[in-house]
Protein backbone atom coordinates (compact mmCIF):
# COMPACT_ATOMS: atom_id res chain seq x y z
CA UNK A 1 0.00 0.00 0.00
CA UNK A 2 1.25 3.46 -0.70
CA UNK A 3 2.30 5.95 2.16
CA UNK A 4 0.04 8.67 0.68
CA UNK A 5 -3.90 7.17 1.36
CA UNK A 6 -5.90 10.06 0.80
CA UNK A 7 -7.17 9.03 -2.63
CA UNK A 8 -7.91 5.46 -1.29
CA UNK A 9 -9.42 6.96 2.06
CA UNK A 10 -11.49 9.05 -0.23
CA UNK A 11 -12.99 6.26 -2.33
CA UNK A 12 -13.81 3.92 0.95
CA UNK A 13 -17.03 5.05 1.76
CA UNK A 14 -16.90 4.19 4.74
CA UNK A 15 -19.00 7.39 5.46
CA UNK A 16 -22.03 6.43 3.92
CA UNK A 17 -24.94 9.43 3.62
CA UNK A 18 -24.34 10.19 7.55
CA UNK A 19 -23.54 13.95 8.26
CA UNK A 20 -21.91 13.25 11.75
CA UNK A 21 -19.61 10.67 12.39
CA UNK A 22 -17.91 9.40 15.96
CA UNK A 23 -13.89 9.73 15.44
CA UNK A 24 -11.62 8.54 18.08
CA UNK A 25 -8.11 9.42 18.72
CA UNK A 26 -5.67 7.26 20.23
CA UNK A 27 -2.04 9.63 19.41
CA UNK A 28 -1.64 13.36 18.11
CA UNK A 29 -5.36 13.35 17.75
CA UNK A 30 -5.51 13.40 21.42
CA UNK A 31 -3.70 16.89 21.92
CA UNK A 32 -3.28 18.53 18.79
CA UNK A 33 -6.79 18.90 17.92
CA UNK A 34 -6.18 21.50 14.71
CA UNK A 35 -10.36 20.78 13.48
CA UNK A 36 -13.31 21.43 14.47
CA UNK A 37 -15.60 19.35 15.99
CA UNK A 38 -19.46 19.12 17.62
CA UNK A 39 -17.91 17.47 20.76
CA UNK A 40 -15.29 15.77 22.43
CA UNK A 41 -15.45 12.75 25.34
CA UNK A 42 -13.13 9.99 26.64
CA UNK A 43 -13.48 6.58 24.96
CA UNK A 44 -11.73 3.28 24.75
CA UNK A 45 -11.75 0.60 21.65
CA UNK A 46 -11.11 -3.12 23.17
CA UNK A 47 -8.86 -5.55 21.22
CA UNK A 48 -6.40 -3.53 20.22
CA UNK A 49 -2.77 -1.21 21.65
CA UNK A 50 -1.39 1.88 20.79
CA UNK A 51 2.18 1.16 19.45
CA UNK A 52 5.03 3.47 18.35
CA UNK A 53 5.58 1.30 15.15
CA UNK A 54 4.37 3.71 12.77
CA UNK A 55 7.17 5.67 10.47
CA UNK A 56 6.38 9.36 10.00
CA UNK A 57 8.11 10.90 6.48
CA UNK A 58 5.40 14.11 6.41
CA UNK A 59 5.02 15.41 10.31
CA UNK A 60 8.16 14.14 12.72
CA UNK A 61 10.62 12.96 10.56
CA UNK A 62 11.67 13.33 6.76
CA UNK A 63 12.03 10.66 3.50
CA UNK A 64 15.68 10.15 4.70
CA UNK A 65 15.10 10.10 8.19
CA UNK A 66 11.43 9.01 9.16
CA UNK A 67 10.14 9.64 12.87
CA UNK A 68 8.16 7.22 14.70
CA UNK A 69 4.54 7.56 15.35
CA UNK A 70 1.86 5.61 16.82
CA UNK A 71 -0.54 2.84 15.08
CA UNK A 72 -2.96 0.34 16.73
CA UNK A 73 -1.81 -3.27 16.74
CA UNK A 74 -4.53 -5.51 17.37
CA UNK A 75 -4.72 -7.56 20.70
CA UNK A 76 -7.28 -9.60 22.14
CA UNK A 77 -8.39 -8.67 25.78
CA UNK A 78 -6.46 -5.14 25.85
CA UNK A 79 -8.39 -1.61 25.66
CA UNK A 80 -6.57 1.46 23.85
CA UNK A 81 -7.82 4.14 25.70
CA UNK A 82 -8.30 8.01 24.02
CA UNK A 83 -10.82 10.31 22.73
CA UNK A 84 -13.87 10.38 20.63
CA UNK A 85 -15.13 13.38 18.40
CA UNK A 86 -17.89 13.58 16.81
CA UNK A 87 -17.49 15.67 13.59
CA UNK A 88 -19.23 16.57 10.69
CA UNK A 89 -18.56 14.21 7.74
CA UNK A 90 -16.62 17.16 5.38
CA UNK A 91 -13.92 17.30 8.47
CA UNK A 92 -12.46 14.17 7.23
CA UNK A 93 -10.79 16.03 3.81
CA UNK A 94 -8.82 17.76 6.07
CA UNK A 95 -8.62 14.78 8.15
CA UNK A 96 -7.41 12.55 5.86
CA UNK A 97 -4.86 14.48 4.33
CA UNK A 98 -3.44 14.97 7.74
CA UNK A 99 -3.44 10.91 8.25
CA UNK A 100 -2.19 10.31 4.85
CA UNK A 101 1.05 8.56 5.74
CA UNK A 102 -0.05 5.18 5.73
CA UNK A 103 -3.10 5.41 7.75
CA UNK A 104 -6.40 4.08 6.41
CA UNK A 105 -9.83 5.05 8.31
CA UNK A 106 -11.95 2.16 9.82
CA UNK A 107 -14.77 1.15 11.03
CA UNK A 108 -13.95 1.29 15.27
CA UNK A 109 -16.67 0.20 17.69
CA UNK A 110 -15.88 2.38 20.38
CA UNK A 111 -17.08 2.52 24.61
CA UNK A 112 -17.56 6.18 26.21
CA UNK A 113 -16.58 6.45 30.21
CA UNK A 114 -20.25 6.34 30.73
CA UNK A 115 -20.68 2.33 29.20
CA UNK A 116 -22.52 3.65 26.20
CA UNK A 117 -21.52 2.97 22.73
CA UNK A 118 -20.92 4.28 19.30
CA UNK A 119 -19.89 2.83 16.01
CA UNK A 120 -17.24 5.71 14.59
CA UNK A 121 -14.40 5.46 12.63
CA UNK A 122 -10.97 5.46 13.67
CA UNK A 123 -6.78 5.75 11.19
CA UNK A 124 -4.88 2.54 11.64
CA UNK A 125 -1.58 2.20 10.06
CA UNK A 126 -1.30 -1.66 9.31
CA UNK A 127 2.22 -3.62 8.39
CA UNK A 128 1.36 -3.41 4.64
CA UNK A 129 1.64 0.01 4.16
CA UNK A 130 5.06 1.42 2.82
CA UNK A 131 5.79 3.40 6.10
CA UNK A 132 5.37 1.02 8.41
CA UNK A 133 8.45 0.69 10.61
CA UNK A 134 7.49 -2.54 13.26
CA UNK A 135 7.87 -3.84 15.91
CA UNK A 136 11.68 -3.27 18.56
CA UNK A 137 12.60 -2.82 21.94
CA UNK A 138 10.94 0.13 24.14
CA UNK A 139 14.85 1.70 24.04
CA UNK A 140 15.12 1.63 20.35
CA UNK A 141 12.01 3.12 19.47
CA UNK A 142 13.57 6.02 21.89
CA UNK A 143 16.63 5.93 20.69
CA UNK A 144 15.20 6.61 17.17
CA UNK A 145 12.98 8.86 18.05
CA UNK A 146 15.23 11.21 19.65
CA UNK A 147 17.05 11.63 16.18
CA UNK A 148 14.20 12.88 14.49
CA UNK A 149 12.60 15.58 13.43
CA UNK A 150 10.03 16.94 10.58
CA UNK A 151 8.00 20.09 9.52
CA UNK A 152 5.74 19.64 12.60
CA UNK A 153 8.49 19.29 14.90
CA UNK A 154 10.23 16.87 16.95
CA UNK A 155 9.63 13.31 16.98
CA UNK A 156 10.12 13.24 21.04
CA UNK A 157 8.00 16.34 21.25
CA UNK A 158 5.67 13.96 19.77
CA UNK A 159 5.90 11.22 22.48
CA UNK A 160 6.28 13.52 25.43
CA UNK A 161 3.19 15.23 24.12
CA UNK A 162 1.43 12.48 24.28
CA UNK A 163 2.59 10.97 27.26
CA UNK A 164 1.40 14.14 28.61
CA UNK A 165 -2.00 14.10 27.34
CA UNK A 166 -2.85 10.35 28.51
CA UNK A 167 -1.84 10.58 32.10
CA UNK A 168 -4.43 14.09 31.94
CA UNK A 169 -7.22 11.68 30.79
CA UNK A 170 -6.23 9.31 33.69
CA UNK A 171 -4.56 6.79 31.35
CA UNK A 172 -1.83 4.06 31.71
CA UNK A 173 0.25 3.03 28.93
CA UNK A 174 3.42 1.45 29.59
CA UNK A 175 4.55 1.31 26.28
CA UNK A 176 4.98 4.82 25.71
CA UNK A 177 5.52 5.17 29.32
CA UNK A 178 8.67 3.19 29.15
CA UNK A 179 9.64 4.98 25.84
CA UNK A 180 9.14 8.12 27.30
CA UNK A 181 11.63 6.84 30.20
CA UNK A 182 14.06 6.40 27.66
CA UNK A 183 13.55 10.03 26.21
CA UNK A 184 14.23 11.59 29.46
CA UNK A 185 16.97 9.82 30.28
CA UNK A 186 18.59 9.97 26.61
CA UNK A 187 18.07 14.29 26.55
CA UNK A 188 19.50 14.39 30.52
CA UNK A 189 22.65 12.88 29.51
CA UNK A 190 23.56 14.48 25.78
CA UNK A 191 21.99 18.09 27.39
CA UNK A 192 25.29 20.13 28.26
CA UNK A 193 25.74 20.88 31.97
CA UNK A 194 26.56 24.71 32.90
CA UNK A 195 29.34 25.33 35.05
Amino acid sequence: MSMNTIEENRSRNLLGDRDEVWLFGYGSLIYLVDFPYLESKPASIEGWSRRFWQGSHDHRGTVENPGRVVTLIEQPGEICGGLAFRVEAPVFAQLDEREKNGYLRVASEMTFDDGSNATGLTYLASADNEAYLGEASEYEIAQHICGAQGPSGTNSDYLLELALALRELGLQDDHVFEIERHILQIQEQTTPTSR
